[in-house]
């Protein structure tokens, strides 16, 4: 079964941090590389972040040096850690395969107020 479950979305201030994680099913995330998305109100869905099975991470532009994504391979869970968060963080933050399947969770509300 394909199951992607995220967590640790809030209401935060700017210049917070918060903690994302996502605990997948391990027939997805066996050997995958993994990728946090978000999409803010109005706008489409993008890649904030991905990791490869070896750990190799890449970010986007506009979170470069203020997240670090990570990932627990015994525990099939990846997590997003966001620290100096902006008002332009927020978003509805999913979890998915990268590229991404069809499938995705219901994702985790960040709200950064300013």
């Amino acid at each position: 079964q394909v199951q992607l479950v995220e967590s640790g979305g809030g209401l935060v201030q700017a210049g917070g941090s918060l903690r994302l994680s996502c605990a997948a099913s391990g027939s997805i995330f066996r050997g995958n590389a993994m990728g946090w998305y978000r999409r803010a109100p109005g706008k489409q869905r993008e890649l904030v972040a991905r990791v490869s099975w070896y750990a190799t991470t890449t970010y986007a532009d506009s979170v470069k040096g203020r997240f670090t994504i990570s990932r627990d391979n015994a525990e099939n869970t990846v997590y997003l850690q966001m620290n100096s968060l902006k008002p332009e963080d927020t978003a509805v933050y999913y979890c998915n395969t990268f590229p991404s399947m069809i499938v995705w969770g219901q994702g985790t509300q960040v709200t950064v107020s300013s």
